[in-house]
């Protein structure tokens, strides 16, 4: 018998929960409570997506507790649509305080640690 080994690509997410990101070509930004090492939502979510803005399945996609000037509401964004936030400005998610704790350097570690 032959065994192959596969090769499984192992990636790392450039962002962690807690963190402050901002979306990179829309206008919000929010706080990450949630990881998925690849896309984990509906086919029909995705091809909702106009094709040319579509982003590859095969990176993170991160949850995000988000808000702009007019709202505030939960996205999924891929790896690639998102930067760090460097402003230092808090988010104002009204769910913030039920997930995370705000720590000293402006940032948020979750209020729960063992649910990660």
């Amino acid at each position: 018998m032959v065994y192959r080994r596969m090769m499984i690509k192992a990636r790392t997410a450039k962002f962690q929960i807690g963190q402050i990101v901002r979306h990179r070509i829309f206008s919000f930004r929010g706080v990450i409570f949630d990881i998925d090492p690849e896309f984990n939502n509906t086919e029909e979510w995705w091809l909702s997506i106009p094709e040319e803005m579509r982003p590859s399945k095969d990176q993170p996609f991160y949850h995000l507790l988000a808000e702009n000037s007019d709202s505030e509401y939960v996205a999924y964004v891929s790896e690639q649509n998102l930067l760090a936030d460097e402003s230092g400005e808090p988010v104002h998610h009204s769910q913030i305080s039920e997930i995370f704790i705000k720590d000293k350097t402006g940032g948020y570690r979750p209020r729960n640690p063992s649910l990660n």
